[in-house]
């Protein structure tokens, strides 16, 4: 099914029931019994094969952290150093992320860490619809596990994918929004923050409302 199609009859209130996949290569159903842990989760993704993403990979990416956390960074896809090391964010982009948390006065254990899609696209291209489509499901049985008290989307695709909006990241950042419940700030993505060091600053702004959220000390800007 087209995916803007299957956007509109969500937003519509009618249920996105996918067709049949062949065995052994099951999407995860929104109908599906929770899953308590994320292992049973990751254990439910198998050695991946439910789109073509799968055939250039070198690691699944599937996430990292602490599975009781109050704060999920979710960002777009595996880039080439994390498809390498199969962690999210260990990249440039990654060390960034990373210097973000620590200015937050926590640790990237403290915290989760994933992303939409779960293997790295060819050439960092973007996802594409039919490929969100099967990997989404598990980001959202991620954040039906964890149910962190706040979400940081990092980017256009990852904030525009959880929001079901085409409205761009420098409309989107700086206020909450309601992610099933739960408070989801986007922002840009630490790669953007590496070409336009200008925006850190803006940056930074919505962070500092994540951590008043979440009830922790101020740091000194950055």
């Amino acid at each position: 099914m087209d995916y803007l199609k299957r956007l509109y009859l969500e937003s519509i209130g009618i249920d996105y029931l996918p067709g049949p996949v062949p065995r052994g290569h099951r999407a995860l159903d929104e109908k599906e019994p929770e899953f308590g842990t994320l292992e049973q989760l990751r254990e439910e993704m198998g050695d991946c094969r439910r789109c073509q993403l799968s055939e250039g990979r070198t690691n699944i990416v599937f996430g990292v952290g602490n599975p009781h956390a109050d704060l999920v960074f979710v960002g777009e896809a595996p880039g080439r150093d994390e498809d390498i090391q199969g962690e999210p964010f260990v990249g440039k982009a990654g060390q960034l992320l990373t210097r973000i948390i620590s200015a937050m006065g926590l640790t990237r254990e403290d915290v989760y860490i994933c992303n939409v899609i779960k293997c790295r696209p060819p050439d960092n291209r973007d996802p594409l619809p039919s490929e969100i489509e099967m990997c989404e499901p598990f980001l959202k049985g991620q954040l039906r596990v964890i149910k962190p008290r706040a979400i940081c989307a990092l980017g256009s695709f990852a904030s525009q994918t959880l929001l079901k909006s085409e409205v761009r990241i420098s409309r989107l950042r700086g206020q909450f929004r309601d992610y099933n419940g739960i408070p989801l700030m986007p922002t840009y993505h630490p790669s953007f923050l590496l070409r336009n060091p200008h925006a850190k600053r803006e940056v930074w702004e919505d962070i500092k409302k994540l951590m008043e959220l979440l009830g922790l000390p101020r740091q000194d800007d950055v």
